[in-house]
């Protein structure tokens, strides 16, 4: 049975940090991409950040020299540091994982941790 749980979730002033952990199971999370998520009120989700089976990062451009993603695969988990944080990065993270075997893709989304942050 998959699972994507995420933590660390909360309210922090505008400037502070927050990180969130994601722990997943019944997945294979070495050949895994894994990515973190956000959705605020009203609004569409959106990639925030994102990082390969190898290592590879990508941010959205407005987290970008605030926020890094990093992973322990032997722990099965992937963490959203974000540091510098404004009232716009309120919203639901939620943590994805894709990836694919003999070209059958899986995805995969955890249930989502709120951010609120106050200004």
């Amino acid at each position: 049975q998959v699972q994507l749980v995420e933590s660390g979730g909360g309210l922090v002033q505008a400037g502070g940090s927050l990180r969130l952990s994601c722990l997943a199971s019944g997945i294979a999370f070495r050949i895994a991409a894994m990515a973190w998520y956000r959705q605020a009120p009203g609004k569409q989700r959106e990639l925030v950040a994102l990082i390969g089976s190898g290592g590879t990062t990508k941010y959205r451009d407005s987290v970008k020299g605030r926020f890094g993603i990093s992973r322990d695969n032997p722990k099965n988990t992937v963490y959203l540091q974000m540091n510098s944080l404004k009232p716009e990065d309120t919203a639901v993270y939620y943590c994805n994982s894709k990836w694919e075997v003999r070209d059958i893709p899986y995805d995969y989304w955890g249930q989502g941790t709120q951010v609120t942050v106050s200004s």
